[in-house]
């Protein structure tokens, strides 16, 4: 099974105006993406708004990250369905459609506990012929995927990493204690990425990165080669704009920054509207600030 590491951006769905799937623009930022140095890309995630996708659409989304990719990097498929039997169709669905693996969420709306959690999980496994990120959100999602819960997944060869969103950089290390290096742990929160590196994770996937892809490779790259004083330097200017992807409405925030750095638009589909008012211009000075004082990169 695959060992994935590195930068994999969560990837945005880009829209038009009316709301209609925007392939051409979604292309382009998968290019610029790729362009920085990203090692994967994660397609139909949480900012990737799969929840507000047709089956259709997100087969459309997956098809247009593979064919722009051309093997590049791996295309990883968000898996974030209502029942378990519908999460193994879309695997059956997204694995003709191209996907190199898959990201998978606990079941949507029904708080599963350990023992269905479990069984949600080992059926997509048993449905998919390709590798799985758990995702572990138990903010967003109210299922906690514990280290003893690894502990029993770690048997099924296809989970090969897990994405840690609990928030708790303790989880690291209690997962290490666990089950060791079984899974590669991958930062799913990016104001917590250098202290999720520092304890012994290998991959991000990033939010607030595509709007400022060179800076979010760089401060990567200089953490995996340990060059710390200089990551933290850069992490403490970064860090404003990523506590951008944290809270109720990180989809919006992110599109904003995409869009004032030119890279994309911020149209985002039902329920989701875009910001305005005084939270708009807070999220703006915040996104403006970042963008003029952008750090000189060294090599």
């Amino acid at each position: 099974m695959a060992h994935w590491s590195g930068v994999f951006p969560a990837m945005t769905t880009q829209f038009h105006k009316d709301g209609a799937l925007d392939l051409d623009a979604t292309g382009r930022h998968i290019e610029v993406m790729l362009a920085s140095g990203v090692q994967g890309l994660v397609m139909l995630g949480s900012l990737g708004e799969n929840n507000t996708l047709s089956r259709q659409e997100k087969l459309d989304v997956l098809r247009c990250a593979v064919e722009v990719s051309e093997g590049r990097v791996p295309v990883v498929s968000g898996v974030s369905e209502l029942s378990t039997e519908f999460a193994c169709e879309f695997v059956r669905d997204a694995q003709r459609a191209g996907a190199d693996g898959f990201m998978v969420l606990p079941a949507m709306v029904y708080h599963s506990d350990s023992r269905e959690t479990l069984a949600h999980f080992q059926a997509v496994a048993h449905a998919s012929e390709r590798p799985i990120i758990i995702y572990n959100n138990p903010i967003a999602y109210k299922v906690d995927i514990t280290p003893v819960m690894l502990e029993e997944m770690a048997r099924e060869e296809k989970f090969v990493a897990i994405k840690e969103s609990s928030g708790d950089t303790r989880r690291i290390t209690d997962v290490f204690n666990q089950v060791g290096d079984r899974f590669a742990i991958f930062a799913g929160v990016d104001d917590l990425v250098l202290e999720c590196a520092l304890l012994g994770a290998t991959g991000w996937i990033a939010g607030i990165g595509l709007a400022i892809p060179a800076e979010n490779q760089k401060l990567w790259d200089l953490m995996m080669s340990g060059r710390w004083d200089e990551a933290r330097e850069l992490y403490r200017w970064f860090t404003p704009l990523a506590h951008l992807d944290v809270g109720n409405k990180f989809v919006q925030c992110i599109k904003l920054a995409i869009q004032e750095a030119g890279l994309g638009s911020e149209w985002v589909r039902g329920p989701r509207l875009e910001l305005e008012g005084t939270e708009r211009e807070r999220v703006l000075r915040i996104i403006q600030q970042g963008l003029e004082n952008r750090p000189q990169l060294s090599q």
